[in-house]
């Protein structure tokens, strides 16, 4: 460390107590040190492709998508079995983290972000839809819920950034429909089991809820303007070098995924 401080002129780390930190200077390097060991890695992809000995694919995507990806991704790895397919769960910020420092070939998710350059292609439905106990009020009406009788009950939320977050706030906005949060979840699951002990209603990708739907334990409310129609993309970098493999699965999930689930 101390030749490469001598070689760049600056100091990269500095001291404070017992504690390490990065100067500025060390995080510059360091977020370029991260840049130029991804485009390595994909230099190694790109040569593993053409060599055609399977290459390694790196997926990221959240973990509302853990209801269909690893079907997706086992049936994918059953045709290309000498593909080694890394893969990463993690947030929305962890999500954009990853596209950012180009750490993988791409990452499922919902709305992609305006700001960055990505090329994102749509391969599936994602509808949310609002969920309560089945022994809720709400879930017994017969009609439509107007939105206004919402301001009423009370919603957990997922954390600030979360993609669902996002819609359910921008959605109730626009249509300037107040709600009242409780607490604060930190995943699906957690809402989930938040509402069935009655602490709430929730509002989640319908693909997370095929069981408890099915047995019963939550109901999804025939609420006015619902479900909010999202979609699932495939998302990478704009003009990102993907490798033979990687190419190979975007085209999959664009073109089967739907079918492939819906069967």
């Amino acid at each position: 460390v101390r030749q490469l401080e001598d070689r760049l002129g600056v100091e990269l780390f500095e001291q404070l107590g017992k504690s390490v930190h990065l100067t500025e200077a060390g995080r510059e390097v360091a977020h370029t040190a991260q840049r130029i060991a991804a485009q390595l890695d994909e230099l190694d992809d790109l040569l593993a492709g053409l060599k055609g000995s399977g290459g390694r694919l790196r997926i990221s995507f959240p973990a509302t998508a853990n209801n269909f990806m690893p079907a997706l991704l086992g049936i994918f790895h059953q045709r290309m079995p000498e593909a080694e397919i890394r893969v990463d769960v993690a947030n929305r910020e962890g999500l954009l983290r990853a596209l950012e420092e180009n750490s993988v070939d791409m990452v499922i998710m919902g709305q992609p972000p305006d700001d960055l350059d990505l090329e994102a292609g749509r391969f599936m439905d994602n509808p949310l839809v609002i969920v309560a106990r089945p022994d809720h009020p709400l879930a017994k009406a017969k009609k439509r819920i107007p939105l206004a009788d919402l301001e009423s009950e009370t919603f957990l939320v997922r954390e600030h950034g979360s993609g669902t977050r996002i819609a359910m706030e921008r959605f109730f906005r626009e249509r300037q429909v107040t709600l009242t949060t409780g607490m604060e979840v930190g995943s699906n699951e957690a809402i989930k089991n938040s509402v069935r002990a009655g602490l709430g209603l929730g509002l989640l990708s319908r693909d997370t809820l095929r069981t408890e739907l099915e047995l019963g334990q939550l109901v999804a409310l025939n609420v006015q303007h619902f479900p909010i129609k999202r979609l699932w993309y495939v998302v990478h970098r704009k003009g990102k070098r993907l490798s033979l493999l990687a190419r190979t699965f975007k085209e999959f999930m664009l073109t089967e995924a739907q079918g492939l689930l819906d069967n």
